[in-house]
């Protein structure tokens, strides 16, 4: 099993790139969690939920994260094959102590991965990330203390998961709209959401035409899917469908495509949303993006009187920006779109259904809602030692770079935070622009390592 470098945007920050996702170590970490959960829930016997996505290897985990989580105490539901998304709801819904979601996200089927929800289906406390690391380092010493068995937790599986959050995600849609007329093709990526997503659209009024939907435990976004938007565009124009719509293979990230095979990145379809809200009035605050996030659009919001914020890249940083600044809509170019008065986390079907709701407040389609070109953008990784001092030498390059720009473009020089590179982005009006700055700040990052 391959050494997973993160447990998702919602997990726990103090395992990224520790440990490999191992069955056994697996069964310890549901432990951890458990008795964390215990602890924190004092007399009452906690409750969690876990979903998967469709990954061979999910049934593997699943049978050593409940094996972990019921010695500790703690009684668990598992719902079989649903996005991420519906985890965070039913965790929420059914006001359980917690949610796991097994899956690896946008990734191969060789990788797998664990995401944790809180009460209420919201990322994890400190208090309790740091309840779980407590545990796990006791565990580094000493086996798994099984509860006496009058205080085992119960694990037992439940039939209408699904339904539930289909329903849940049709209930995000004004009722006063339907998709009756609508063609649209679905591309599920062979994950979790194969047998949610089509449904919502097709219960809604639409003609659906599916895609990516036969999983077999090794085929998840396998040339299919939000991360690989080819096959959607065939399948859109071949079919001569009004929309596609994409998502990943844990149904959190979001690709469109309008009737001409044109693709509208998270960031194109973020901008639709808040401007279809700002036309009516109701757009609360405005709109958050990431470093990455392109000019152009941050240009256009602001010529819509739309205010613009950034946060670092990642789903997690655009929500807390949101949250501190008591505003509702928010994402990255990646998919990941946020519409906090809809759910509290990232959730593709319902930004769908959000994006189609706001064309048709704007009565535009995809090409004219979106009334902005991107920006060209150059992105060079550019491979560091470990502490060396490639900042102090680029500096200079890069102020210069930087004035050159002027507003006619931006400068992005960040360190990875899981390879040992230094990632350069160049925006500007022409990609021959991009290509040369972002070379000579490129230049200059390697020149430091013979400094």
């Amino acid at each position: 099993m391959a050494t997973r470098k993160y447990f998702g945007t919602d997990g726990v920050r103090g395992f990224v790139g520790k440990f490999p996702i191992t069955p056994d170590f697996v069964l310890k970490l549901g432990y951890a969690f458990g008795k964390a959960l215990v602890k924190h829930d004092g007399e009452y016997k906690p409750t969690v939920i876990i979903g998967k996505d469709t990954r061979i290897s999910g049934y593997m985990l699943e049978s050593a994260l409940v094996a972990g989580l019921t010695s500790s105490g703690v009684n668990t539901i598992q719902t079989g094959p649903v996005p991420t998304p519906a985890i965070a709801y039913l965790t929420r819904a059914m006001r359980l102590s917690g949610g796991v979601m097994i899956s690896a996200s946008h990734n191969a089927y060789t990788d797998n991965g664990i995401k944790f929800f809180a009460e209420g289906g919201v990322k994890l406390t400190d208090e309790l990330e740091l309840a779980i690391e407590a545990e796990l380092d006791k565990l580094q010493k000493n086996e798994i203390e099984t509860v006496p068995s009058n205080d085992l937790g119960r694990a037992r599986r439940i039939e209408g998961a699904q339904d539930r959050y289909i329903e849940f995600c049709k209930s995000t849609f004004p009722t006063s709209m339907d998709l009756y007329g609508l063609k649209i093709v679905v591309d599920t990526a062979n994950g979790a959401g194969y047998n949610v997503t089509p449904k919502v659209f097709h219960e809604l009024g639409a003609d659906v035409i599916e895609t990516g939907n036969e999983p077999n435990g090794f085929n998840i976004n396998d040339k299919v899917g939000a991360t690989h938007i080819k096959t959607l565009q065939a399948a859109v124009l071949q079919n001569e469908a009004d929309f596609g719509v994409a998502i990943d293979g844990d149904g959190d990230r979001l690709m469109m495509v309008d009737r001409q095979g044109v693709v509208y990145d998270g960031d194109k379809l973020v901008y639709v949303i808040a401007k279809a809200r700002a036309a009516k009035g109701n757009l609360v605050g405005g709109v958050v993006g990431t470093i990455m996030s392109n000019l152009a659009m941050e240009k256009a919001c602001l010529a819509h009187n739309i205010p613009f914020k950034r946060a670092k890249v990642g789903d997690r940083y655009v929500l807390e920006l949101l949250k501190e600044e008591g505003w509702q809509v928010g994402g990255e170019a990646s998919g990941h779109i946020l519409c906090l008065d809809k759910h509290n986390t990232g959730d593709g079907t319902i930004s769908a259904l959000q994006v189609l709701a706001a064309l048709n407040i704007l009565q535009k389609d995809l090409a004219s809602a979106v009334d902005w070109h991107s920006y060209p953008q150059t992105m060079i990784n550019v491979r560091v030692a470990k502490n060396q001092a490639w900042g102090k030498v680029a500096a200079p390059v890069i102020k210069e770079v930087e004035t050159e720009l002027g507003e006619n473009g931006r400068v992005v020089v960040r360190p990875s935070g899981t390879e040992p590179v230094v990632r350069v982005m160049v925006e500007a009006t022409s990609t021959s622009t991009t290509e040369r700055l972002a070379k000579k700040i490129a230049q200059a990052i390697e020149q430091s390592t013979h400094s």
